[in-house]
């Protein structure tokens, strides 16, 4: 049976602050939890106004303390952005408080943009390239420690904190099968390359200590509602973010507007086609049909579900509705 997971990007509203968005994001980790997601993601972005979960690390343990058994975790850090034995120390730090139910997920884009991603000095001795060597280097930190070891991350080694590649292309997903890591792909914002990744994964895996066979995880937009034309008018605040993202004008996640996709011109559609194959709005019955379709085509192991909604009374009710779609 597929899980059912979050990916919070903790969004700060029009009108709202990171105060509201960060006390938001554990009022819904409490919620799910309450419903049965099996875990709950943030994700690192910089220089968006629009995202307050920045300093993940952070966020995850502010996540985990209000909590009682979801897991928690990264979707994910960006590996380029720090030193590995800096974020073992963070992880492992958040594994001692918080035993058994940290994640980590790995990503190598910066987050962000060029601009920005100097600012946070991936120049100084960080090669985004080199993500496999940092996810190697991470992976040693937080295992036990080899004799003669000269350099420990305490706290961190022997956490053996669990460890997901993120991806949006063909590269994650070999590495992801080389490593022998669950696999976790962006398709919320990018399906393009999903089925062929899904297949490079699953042919190449190679078992290792964490994992013994393929482990997919899919990102997926669910905004449900108790009617079609409620979840298509929530949605339509993720549609103006995910537009103002795309033509450089990121900002606060607007408030929904009425008959939005009306406004639209053929560029713009264009940018939001690229979102539908992994999206499914409306009712529970709607939502059923739709993701049942989904996994079976992609045999996914579990969906990390994502809901970008202005007003949050309506973000909790679309994830209720997400589960009792799968219940």
């Amino acid at each position: 049976m597929t899980v059912l997971s979050v990916l919070d990007l903790s969004p700060i509203v029009e009108g709202g602050d990171v105060s509201l968005a960060l006390a938001n994001t554990l009022d819904l980790a409490r919620h799910t939890e309450k419903l049965g997601y099996h875990r709950y993601w943030v994700a690192e972005h910089h220089n968006m106004r629009g995202i307050a979960s920045a300093a993940t690390s952070v966020v995850i343990g502010h996540i985990a303390g209000g909590t009682d058994k979801i897991r928690v975790g990264a979707g994910g850090i960006m590996l380029p952005n720090h030193a590995p034995i800096m974020v073992a120390e963070q992880f492992g730090t958040l594994e001692a408080l918080y035993p058994g139910r940290i994640d980590l997920g790995l990503g190598r884009a910066p987050g962000t943009d060029g601009m920005t991603a100097q600012a946070l000095r991936r120049t100084l001795n960080s090669d985004p390239n080199k993500f496999p060597q940092d996810v190697v280097e991470l992976q040693r930190y937080l295992q036990e420690p080899e004799p003669n070891q000269q350099i420990y991350a305490v706290p961190g080694y022997g956490a053996n904190v669990p460890i997901y590649i993120l991806g949006s292309s063909l590269f994650g997903a070999q590495l992801a099968a080389i490593l022998g890591l669950p696999f976790a792909f962006a398709s919320h914002f990018a399906p393009q390359a999903m089925t062929q990744a899904l297949e490079i994964y699953r042919q190449e895996f190679q078992p290792s200590e964490q994992l013994d066979k393929p482990y997919v995880m899919l990102g997926y937009n669910i905004y449900a509602a108790d009617s079609d034309e409620h979840a298509e008018y929530i949605r339509t605040s993720s549609l103006q973010a995910f537009i103002n993202l795309r033509f450089g004008k990121p900002g606060p996640l607007p408030p929904p507007v009425k008959d939005f996709e009306k406004t639209l011109n053929a560029q713009q559609e264009a940018v939001l086609g690229q979102v539908s194959a992994a999206s499914s709005v409306g009712t529970v019955d709607k939502v059923r049909n739709e993701t049942q379709a989904f996994i079976e085509e992609t045999g996914a192991d579990e969906l990390i579900i994502v809901a970008q909604v202005y007003h949050h009374q309506d973000r909790r009710r679309s994830y209720e509705l997400a589960m009792e779609a799968f219940r």
